[in-house]
């Protein structure tokens, strides 16, 4: 091992990744940050699904959309492309070879659908026992739904989640709301990266490889964490808030003069500290108000004072005084506002990678901060199929006049 691969927290381990969309994909870049070499295997001609999903697209030097979305750029850095075509025996072998030359292989197709071809669980653990095998699908291996496609929009829906996200069904607006972003895609690519680093560590302690199940309905569920046990200790089911906190009051976001903050009182302390910086200081004696369980008894009297209060300052002048205060409080900012952040700006969230197509990509970087192996961003998203030949010649041994025959006969 080279001393570059020392100072990655996964340079000795190499990923097969059968993945596309998100889920899967985000794991696997999860690794690359880490390392890992990751190994992307794409369908000839198409690729990843979501190489297509725009506008908007990644531009050139000169301005111009190139043939990557943003969408796919999100989740696929650090990778290496390589189409194959896995429906034809030539493809299935040469899987199968790759799946011999590395520690992990993710995959979120259909259940069932790899083992016709030879690439499932049980068929590359005979060629490789210690091999670790992750499978992402909607609502994973076992049980009544096992065979539908899972897509985040349904199982946020059928999750548990949106019937707790959104306004009040009494209030203008209310009803279900599903999250800005594919939480549950996103929840299980992560959980999925530390299924599979959990396996590696149990893999060098024995040398025993495993199989993962993991599932984005399993997913959506387990990560509504209070909000289950809040239905499992009282047997009602959590209704939805809007902004507000069912258990603690003020929890909310408030209009201010000239925009909205959010108040996140933790305890009586700031709640005082609060109605104090907004001149309101008999709201803190009023026993009614006192203490949080009061407050969340009379939330309805107390939420239209807090708001009225607000009114009176600028978002500006509501930050300023509650940050002296000690008041937890933030303003609500859209994504330029985020970018200009100073402290996003000193964490070295943004970056810039040189892309093959030309130009600099701009991605977000991974939140990871190590000492000793901090996540490496050697390697863009790569182009559809950039890395084939060279995959095939320092991976499987290759020689160019087969890998000129692979291609001319469609496999890769």
């Amino acid at each position: 091992m080279d001393d570059s691969s020392l100072k990655k927290a996964l340079g000795h381990i190499r990923v097969l990744d059968l993945t596309r969309v998100l889920a899967g994909p985000w794991c696997a870049q999860n690794l690359a940050d880490l390392g890992a070499d990751v190994i992307k295997i794409e369908r000839p001609g198409a690729g990843d699904d979501t190489r297509h999903w725009g506008p908007p697209y990644l531009k050139d030097a000169q301005g111009r959309d190139t043939s990557e979305a943003a969408y796919y750029l999100a989740a696929n850095r650090g990778k290496r492309s390589v189409t194959l075509d896995i429906a034809t025996p030539e493809g299935q072998d040469l899987v199968r070879r790759l799946a011999r030359q590395s520690d992990v292989v993710l995959e979120n197709y259909k259940v069932g659908q790899l083992k016709k071809y030879g690439l499932d669980y049980e068929s590359l653990k005979q060629e490789k026992p210690d091999l670790i095998y992750c499978s992402i699908t909607g609502f994973g291996q076992t049980g009544p739904y096992a065979q539908r496609a899972g897509y985040d929009f349904i199982i946020q829906g059928m999750g548990g989640f949106m019937s707790i996200t959104g306004e009040r069904d009494d209030l203008p607006g209310g009803g279900p709301q599903k999250a800005g972003v594919a939480i549950s895609d996103l929840m299980t690519g992560m959980y999925s990266t530390i299924a599979v680093m959990a396996a590696l560590a149990h893999r060098d302690r024995t040398g025993e490889g495993q199989y993962i199940d993991m599932a984005l309905l399993d997913v959506q569920v387990s990560m509504l964490a209070n909000m289950n046990t809040n239905y499992l200790a009282s047997g009602n089911p959590p209704k939805r808030w809007g902004n507000a906190h069912p258990n603690i009051v003020p929890y909310q976001t408030f209009a201010t003069s000239d925009g909205h903050i959010i108040v996140a009182v933790g305890n009586d302390g700031q709640y005082r500290r609060f109605v104090e910086a907004g001149g309101r200081p008999e709201l803190a004696v009023d026993e009614r108000f006192a203490t949080n369980p009061m407050r969340v008894r009379h939330r309805a009297t107390l939420v239209p004072l807090l708001a009225d209060m607000v009114k009176t300052k600028t978002k500006q002048q509501w930050i300023d005084a509650l940050e002296a205060a000690g008041v937890p409080c933030g303003p609500i900012n859209n994504l330029d506002e985020v970018f200009e952040n100073p402290q996003v700006q000193a964490r070295g969230l943004r970056m810039d990678l040189p892309h093959p197509a030309g130009g600099m990509v701009k991605l977000v970087g991974s939140p990871m901060k190590m000492s000793a192996t901090p996540p490496r961003y050697d390697l863009p998203p790569p182009m559809l199929g950039q890395h084939t030949e060279a995959v095939l010649r320092e991976v499987l041994g290759e020689s160019e006049e087969r890998i000129a025959e692979l291609k001319d006969k469609g496999i890769v």
